[in-house]
C-alpha cells in the first residue's frame, strides 16, 4: 500500500473524485476505505457512497471481508454509463450542428440516434443544465467573403468558462485580440452563443459600451466567470437567416427555408 501518509488536499468535487478513485483502484490491486479516504481528502462515508455510484455506473468493485480487507477493482471492468460532462455532451452537439449547417453530415441520423442515447443517460441535473445551454445557441452560414486567414484554435478553457458563466448568470471576463489586432481585457453578460461555420461567436452584452457585441471564440483566451457579478437574462437580436439549434433540422427539411449567409459583424 502507498497512501499511508497523512495527505493535504483542495476539497474535490464529486466526479474528480470518483475519477481518482478509479486510478486508485485499478493501481494498487487491494485498497483500504481508509486509505482512499486519506489519499483524495474526503470522509469514509462519502468514499463508501462513491463506490456505491461507481458500481451503478458499471464497475465492478469487489469487497475483501474481515478486518484489513480492502476493496479491489475487476482488471476488465468498464463502466456501462456515460459520465461525459454539460460541456462535453454540449461540443459534441454543437459540432453536429456545425457539420449539419455545412452541409457536411453524411451519416446525420447515425450521429442523431448516437446523441439522443447519451443525452438519455444523462443525469436530470445535467439534463436540464443540457438543455438551458442549448437553448442559448444558434446556427447559420457565414458570409462567402469573410475573410478566414487568422482563423486560430480556441482557448480550451473558453467553453467550461462559458458553461459556468452561462447558466449561473455570472459575468465573464476575458482577454480579446480584435480584427485590427488590438488587445483588450472585456467583461461582459454571455447571452448566447453563434455558429457560423468555421467561426463561433460569443454574443454577449457589454455594459461598458451598453450594448451587444459579437466576440469571435478564437480570439479569447484567459476566460474567467466572475461569481459576484450576476446579470440578468436579454432578448438577443438575429438575424433572419439565424435560428436556433433546436430548430435547424426542421428547417434544413424545408429546402425553401435553408438559410442564406449571415453577415456577422467580427470585433
Amino acid at each position: 500500500m502507498i497512501w499511508h501518509q497523512k495527505v493535504h488536499h483542495t476539497a474535490m468535487d464529486s466526479r474528480t473524485r470518483q475519477d481518482a478513485l478509479i486510478r486508485y483502484l485499478r493501481r494498487s490491486g487491494s485498497i483500504t476505505v481508509a486509505e482512499l479516504a486519506n489519499a483524495t481528502g474526503a470522509s469514509r462515508r462519502t468514499i463508501l457512497r462513491d463506490i456505491g455510484v461507481l458500481r451503478d455506473q458499471g464497475f465492478l468493485i469487489h469487497s475483501e471481508a474481515g478486518r484489513g480487507g480492502g476493496l479491489m477493482l475487476d482488471p476488465q471492468s468498464v463502466q456501462t454509463t456515460p459520465r461525459l460532462t454539460v460541456p462535453e455532451v454540449f461540443a459534441l452537439l454543437i459540432s453536429v450542428a456545425a457539420m449539419r449547417v455545412a452541409g457536411n453530415l453524411p451519416f446525420a441520423s447515425l450521429a442523431d440516434a448516437g446523441l439522443a442515447k447519451i443525452e438519455r443517460a444523462l443525469p436530470p441535473d445535467r439534463l436540464r443544465d443540457l438543455r438551458r445551454f442549448l437553448d442559448c445557441l444558434h446556427v447559420g452560414q457565414v458570409a462567402p467573403e469573410q475573410d478566414l486567414s487568422d482563423l486560430r484554435p480556441m482557448d480550451a478553457r473558453l467553453l467550461p468558462a462559458f458553461e459556468t458563466a452561462f447558466l449561473n448568470r455570472q459575468h465573464l471576463r476575458f482577454r480579446y485580440r480584435d480584427g485590427k489586432g488590438s488587445r483588450s481585457l472585456r467583461t461582459v453578460e454571455p447571452q448566447a452563443m453563434l455558429i457560423l461555420p468555421p467561426l463561433w461567436y460569443l454574443v454577449a452584452w457589454d455594459p461598458d459600451r451598453d450594448g451587444f457585441r459579437h466576440f469571435r471564440m478564437d480570439r479569447i483566451s484567459a476566460p474567467e466567470p466572475l461569481p459576484d457579478q450576476s446579470f440578468r437574462r436579454r432578448h438577443v437580436p438575429f438575424a433572419a437567416d439565424v435560428c436556433p439549434y433546436r430548430e435547424l433540422r426542421r428547417r434544413q427539411q424545408r429546402p425553401e427555408a435553408s438559410p442564406g449567409p449571415l453577415r456577422t459583424p467580427a470585433i
